[in-house]
């Protein structure tokens, strides 16, 4: 009979005397893994079902959703702030010198910074959004209309 009472390995014991000398066993190749499991695709894992990301140039006072490209006379529609302007492009920065990452390349600080300007440098600052709703279905869009879409959205799961 054993010493221990329960046949687990206590503190400081070390049963590879008991057992002897094991070799490493040899990887399985690919295709003898689990059965009932299926090889992974060619076209690499599968990726989970993420929201669809976009692109977009916003206004930095309001956050109206304005277009590209940027013409050099664009105004915001709901602040009317000009859009070729500093703070309305990349490289603007409070931190740096003359509130410019190029200041390297430009010859003279632009002043004021929400004004329109003729900078050549010029690049709308865009960020990326996840597209959380689905674009509505026209001006005429009720409650009735959300709710049989969103009906015939789940109806679509079980088909």
């Amino acid at each position: 009979m054993s010493d221990r009472k329960y046949r687990q390995r206590g503190y400081q014991q070390d049963d590879s005397r008991e057992r002897g000398p094991q070799a490493p066993k040899p990887p399985r190749p690919p295709e003898q893994r689990a059965p009932g499991r299926q090889l992974q695709d060619e076209r690499g894992p599968k990726t989970p079902n993420l929201m669809a990301a976009r692109e977009v140039f916003r206004c930095t006072r309001c956050g109206n959703l304005l277009s590209l490209p940027v013409g050099l006379l664009d105004r915001c529609s709901r602040c009317g702030v000009d859009v070729h302007a500093c703070i309305q492009c990349v490289s603007f920065d409070t931190s740096v010198r003359w509130e410019c990452t190029l200041h390297d390349r430009i010859p003279a600080r632009v002043v004021p910074k929400d004004e329109r300007n003729s900078c050549a440098l010029f690049a709308a600052r865009t960020t990326v959004e996840r597209q959380t709703g689905t674009p509505a279905t026209g001006p005429s869009s009720s409650s009735s209309s959300a709710t049989s879409s969103a009906k015939k959205a789940f109806d679509d799961l079980f088909k």
